[in-house]
């Protein structure tokens, strides 16, 4: 074999190394935001819409705490390591995770301190409760994160997913019996004291589930110690970081990333705290209905377009390792063709989800989300909203790739100025419409979308990238309203003879979705590296090539 072929197929090895575990991830990030679905309904059912309100407030706040404190941390830890592996420095990777977990441990540590202390000040008093007991959460997500991101920085995206799903399914578990046992101690009290404690309740499953995955994780750690104590005893490299310049180098990678993270997602507590200032001074509305209202918004819109959102979240996470690791090399045209892979990847679920959301919107949110109260308004906020799954899944992968490669405050920098335009779209609309809740969905279209276009002169401007549309862009938006209007058809055709709205849904889904896969093999919009690309590609492939749509390749 040729020097020039052993290199490509080395080069092919890694590609589809990437892909499988992108594709794990995904798998898991979808698993996830599924069970995340299907327990808020009857945990809506038990809190009600005011307590519903009440802990939308609470973990927005927590969510932006934890961002500063340790969400970023997987990431820029899995960067970092997977730069010290490129160069086989196994000692020093052993020395960043050792210095990762210092660094949660203190940061972690006053976050959480922080955040129970000063409640009060970050929330209304009815979320004082529920925002307290996130608190310890916010401690051990640190360390779940540092474990999450050492694994993924050695290409194993298992370990994360499995937690992940374990996580998930604990905190749906723990999130229902809790609410229920909290409000049922206090039954005899009002609606809104009722609301609190279910509210807090809530917010102990996501502690249970933290805590659950981070057993987890630190078991598999120690499965593997003796392996990872092999490599560094047999690491001949002879360079070893001495601990100050490793905490320098994890705070100067972990702080763009932060910021990053931090405004990219601190919009959403930007626009809470915008939409009740505005609706309750200016409007005149009461706090109740206020809480009540951005409860839908926040708790059953805005969850249902997360799924296929998480599809890119999670192929970001095993997106940085891999660039970073090229890019250390100097081997930009693999870098740049897992970029497109990643893109592309994202691209073929992200645009027929959001057709089908915007069309199938009504019959979605009812099959999640059956109460009669919110129906309407959550239904037309998801149809807005849809869009958004192609802007925050894109932009999302193109932050990742500005950090792999090393310019992490470009995308900080981006951040902020779709954070300024997001602020005066919003506060226009506000004042100066109707819109009321949409136009909060309006200010997410605004956010992404600017984040989508400066994110994309970057990378084409820092790794030589070109975007290709036709086949990325155009073909599956194509073939998405084609899947649209046929899964649309069905499904208010069957429903008029079979009025049961949840059974006709997955027949009309499941058509779409086949009608999708057969449409894009027709007009080349996937081929069978593509096909490959997904959890159980192979079995794709095979139904592509009984169906004399994709052939051998000679």
């Amino acid at each position: 074999m040729t020097e020039t072929s052993t290199k490509y197929t080395d080069q092919q090895k890694k590609k589809n190394s990437f892909v499988l575990q992108a594709g794990i991830l995904a798998a898991a990030g979808m698993i996830v935001k599924v069970i995340s679905l299907i327990y808020r309904s009857p945990l809506l059912s038990i809190i009600g819409l005011e307590g519903n309100g009440y802990y939308s407030e609470a973990v927005n706040i927590y969510t932006i705490i934890l961002l500063i404190s340790s969400y970023s941390i997987p990431s820029a830890i899995s960067k970092v390591i997977a730069q010290k592996l490129a160069f086989r420095e196994y000692r020093n990777a052993q020395r960043v995770f050792k210095c990762a977990l210092i660094y949660v441990l203190v940061v972690g540590g006053i976050a959480a301190l922080v955040t129970f202390f000063a409640a009060p000040v970050f929330v209304a008093k009815e979320s004082v409760a529920a925002l307290r007991v996130f608190a310890p959460t916010i401690f051990f997500s640190g360390l779940l994160g540092v474990l999450r991101g050492y694994f993924q920085a050695y290409g194993s995206m298992l370990h994360t997913s499995l937690s992940q799903i374990l996580e998930q399914i604990m905190n749906a578990a723990v999130s229902i019996l809790a609410a229920y046992l909290l409000m049922d101690m206090v039954s005899g009290s009002s609606d809104t004291t009722r609301a609190i404690y279910g509210s807090a309740g809530s917010a102990v499953g996501t502690g249970a589930g933290v805590v659950t995955a981070l057993l987890f994780m630190f078991g598999m750690y120690m499965l593997n110690r003796s392996m990872i104590r092999k490599r560094a005893e047999h690491d001949r490299t002879g360079k070893l970081d001495s601990y100050g310049e490793i905490f320098k180098i994890i705070l100067t990678i972990v702080t763009p990333f932060i910021l990053s993270t931090f405004i990219y997602n601190c919009s959403t507590v930007v626009n809470m705290g915008i939409y009740y200032k505005v609706m309750e001074d200016h409007r005149g509305v009461n706090s109740i209905t206020t809480h009540i209202d951005y409860g839908i918004f926040s708790t059953q819109a805005v969850p249902v377009v997360n799924i296929p959102i998480a599809i890119a979240t999670a192929i970001s996470s095993a997106t940085i390792p891999g660039i970073s690791a090229y890019y250390a090399r100097k081997d930009y045209d693999a870098a740049r063709g897992q970029v497109a892979k990643t893109i592309r990847m994202a691209m073929l679920v992200s645009i027929p989800a959001a057709v089908g959301m915007l069309l199938l919107a009504k019959p979605i949110m009812h099959f999640i989300f059956p109460q009669k109260d919110s129906l309407e308004q959550a239904s037309g906020l998801l149809a807005v909203l849809a869009v958004t799954v192609v802007l925050y899944g894109l932009s999302t992968l193109t932050n990742a790739v500005l950090q792999g490669i090393g310019r992490v405050n470009t995308p900080v920098f981006h951040s902020v100025a779709a954070l300024a335009v997001q602020v005066a779209g919003l506060t226009a609309l506000l004042l100066h419409t109707e819109l009321n809740l949409y136009a909060l969905a309006c200010a997410n279209i605004i956010y992404s979308f600017v984040m989508c276009i400066l994110n994309q002169i970057s990378v084409r401007k820092y790794l030589g990238y070109k975007q290709e549309i036709v086949k990325t862009f155009i073909k599956p938006i194509i073939a998405s309203f084609v899947m649209g209007g046929i899964a649309y058809g069905i499904y208010h055709g069957l429903y008029r003879f079979f009025p049961v709205s949840r059974l006709v849904l997955l027949v009309s889904v499941g058509v779409g979705a086949v009608v999708y896969f057969i449409f894009m093999l027709v007009i080349g919009g996937v081929d069978e590296q593509d096909l490959l690309a997904f959890p159980k590609g192979t079995l794709l492939v095979r139904a592509a090539r009984k169906l004399h749509l994709l052939h051998d390749p000679r």
